[in-house]
């Protein structure tokens, strides 16, 4: 019966972050020791103020459906946190809470992109911008960048990309895959571009503005040129170490809150009301964990960065935020290993993984191919096994 399978979603890619994750989990269900930077996870458990907030929310009985664009409580929360954090105004009418940033990442991209709409993607980007834009049956338009410009697009770049047909643009700081991350000049450079297309939205993937190592994240919602025309997305998975409970938000102008709230409310409704209770006190609780993880993830950017740029053949450059590392490959493309042949990146994470037993990205997955994305969101010990590891495995290659 696979045939019946929709078009919409035969048109679709898996995620191939987390088919490589999976890969590994497999290898290490067979016993194989695998080292895991494949995933954007942080390997921290959720401070314990926050897992004791979940508590109370079930003794305090508040396990009823929740209001489809989430507790008012929690949006006042995400309100003041927006003001006071980043010196943007949304009301709480203007936030809707969803099952993560991915859920109201799709939810922008299905309540404003109309079939043919164009959507200015900077490469490399997260696996999922551009199948979120097919499922829309819009086109992503993919403005590629370079380790030379330090993975940003430059306003030249932009100008260029936009079109009649442009509907949307997607910027992510800091940056998944490649860490890098916007200062406030190179925004307000993009902002000033923007500013000439009022028919352009701006979607701001913030989701890793915490982890960031050059000294507070400047938000483009703040450029007054932009406004009402900036939606932000952002949640408590990467900051709080809270992945698994799922709770992610839109901020964004009203009409389009209005519409993401109908969306939502036809195909999921409301997001769990014990996570929900829970990222409530992560927003109004203390965030010295917030910056006790930061400082954790910087020490780990700085080691894996120093190992790495110790192996022969890659190219490493340092980023700023986030906690991933994309270093080039292109040296290691027609090498070979006794009878595989190394030909592109695919092929190169899948050997590290069989020969190195360390589970890494292909850049093919980020539209950024000669490039390997890894995730330093493990413990200091992991690292440095799994640099050693890498440097054994490419060593071989001849």
């Amino acid at each position: 019966m696979s045939n019946m399978v929709s078009d919409r979603i035969q048109a679709l890619s898996p995620s191939a972050t987390l088919a490589m994750s999976q890969k590994s989990q497999e290898l290490k269900a067979q016993g194989v020791d695998v080292i895991n930077l494949s995933v954007g996870e942080p390997d921290f458990a959720t401070p314990d103020h926050i897992k004791d907030a979940a508590k109370a929310a079930i003794d305090q009985n508040f396990s009823f459906y929740t209001p489809v664009p989430g507790y008012l409580s929690l949006r006042k929360a995400i309100s003041e946190k927006l003001k006071n954090e980043n010196g943007v105004d949304f009301a709480p009418e203007q936030i809707v809470v969803g099952n993560g940033a991915k859920h109201e990442l799709t939810n922008v991209v299905m309540s404003i992109v109309n079939p043919g709409d164009e959507v200015v993607i900077p490469t490399p980007a997260w696996v999922s911008y551009i199948q979120m834009v097919i499922l829309a049956g819009g086109k992503s338009v993919e403005v590629p960048t370079t380790m030379a410009q330090n993975f940003k697009v430059t306003p030249e770049q932009l100008e260029a990309a936009i079109t009649p047909k442009t509907k949307l643009v997607i910027l992510c700081s800091p940056s998944n895959p490649t860490g890098s991350v916007y200062n406030e000049a190179e925004l307000r450079a993009l902002a000033a571009v923007l500013a000439k297309y009022p028919q352009v939205m701006v979607l701001a993937d913030e989701i890793y503005e915490h982890i960031n190592y050059i000294g507070g994240n400047f938000s483009i919602a703040r450029c007054e040129e932009l406004k009402d025309r900036v939606c932000i997305i952002n949640g408590v998975s990467k900051a709080y170490a809270m992945t698994g409970w799922r709770i992610g938000y839109v901020a964004a102008p009203l009409w389009l809150a209005k519409a993401i709230n109908k969306l939502q409310g036809q195909y999921t409704s409301g997001a769990s009301s014990i996570a929900q209770k829970a990222a409530e006190v992560a927003y109004t609780g203390s965030q010295q964990c917030v910056e006790d993880m930061r400082v954790a993830f910087e020490r780990r950017r700085n080691l894996i960065v120093g190992l790495l740029r110790e192996i022969p053949g890659l190219d490493v450059n340092q980023p700023d935020g986030a906690f991933y590392v994309f270093p080039g490959v292109t040296s290691f493309f027609g090498k070979k290993a006794g009878d595989e042949v190394i030909r592109d990146a695919n092929d190169l994470a899948m050997y590290l993984l069989n020969e190195g037993h360390v589970a890494t990205v292909s850049g093919d997955a980020f539209s950024c191919p000669g490039h390997i994305r890894l995730s330093y969101a493990t413990s200091d010990e992991n690292i440095v096994e799994a640099a050693t590891r890498i440097k054994a495995a490419l060593a071989k290659l001849q």
